[in-house]
């Protein structure tokens, strides 16, 4: 029987990617996201069902977790993968744009988790949530404005605690923190910032989409059973010191 993956944001450039490995890898791929175009692309591949959710509306997301589960039974894998970088700067942060940019990438992310780990109960072998996070959860050298870091570093609490609280149920969860990765976001920030950022990776390049997809491929396949609770920090060994 092929395993279940829930993508978010799956018809954006990372979202495309990570479904693209979780296809190789030989799973049915369900994809949330508010792009129905981008969704009825994917879904040429007959392995992959779009479902069109607004992921910063809790209603929205349980209707097509309910949806999920009947039509599959339950779900195997979770990627939160769905979110953005709203760039105002403090202290001049909009009360409305803050609220956006915690429900695009943390509650939309809890929300979704809710659902799923329901779903995953009782399904065989280990069963998997990735939540994909930013280096700007940590990294202070970066351009990443507050509110943007405090969903990142809220989702990747949300990881640990999960990661502890259902280790026995066989449920890993893991965040992966991705420094500069090429994707539609390079458009929020100005040409010199974003050279700037480049010009501080090791590598001297962005990260690629598939090169991040490839991990999260990496920890919801068998090899990534024993993988629970961690960070996982992308970014060429910029921060290394």
């Amino acid at each position: 029987m092929k395993k279940i993956a829930v993508v978010t944001g799956a018809a954006g450039g990372m979202g495309r990617a990570i479904v693209a490995q979780l296809l190789e890898d030989g799973m049915l791929v369900c994809g949330l996201d508010v792009d129905r175009a981008g969704l009825d692309d994917l879904a040429q591949d007959d392995r992959f069902t779009g479902i069109v959710t607004d992921l910063t509306d809790g209603a929205a997301t349980n209707a097509a977790f309910a949806r999920i589960e009947a039509a599959h039974g339950g779900v195997d894998a979770l990627v939160n993968n769905a979110g953005t970088c709203l760039m105002s700067e403090f202290p001049d942060i909009p009360e409305a744009e803050f609220e956006k940019q915690m429900a695009l990438n943390f509650s939309g992310a809890f929300h979704c988790c809710q659902a799923a780990v329901k779903q995953m109960m009782g399904r065989a072998g280990v069963r998997k949530i990735v939540n994909i996070s930013s280096n700007g959860a940590y990294n202070f050298d970066a351009f990443d404005p507050p509110h943007y870091r405090a969903s990142k570093a809220a989702l990747d609490t949300l990881t640990k605690d999960l990661a502890r609280r259902y280790a026995t149920d066989k449920i890993a969860v893991n965040s992966i923190a991705p420094a500069m990765t090429e994707t539609p976001l390079f458009g929020v920030v100005s040409k010199e910032v974003l050279d700037k950022a480049i010009a501080q990776m090791p590598h001297g390049r962005a990260m690629q989409p598939s090169e991040i997809a490839a991990w999260v491929g990496f920890l919801i396949s068998p090899a990534g059973d024993i993988s629970s609770g961690n960070v996982i920090i992308l970014n060429q060994g910029r921060d290394v010191r």
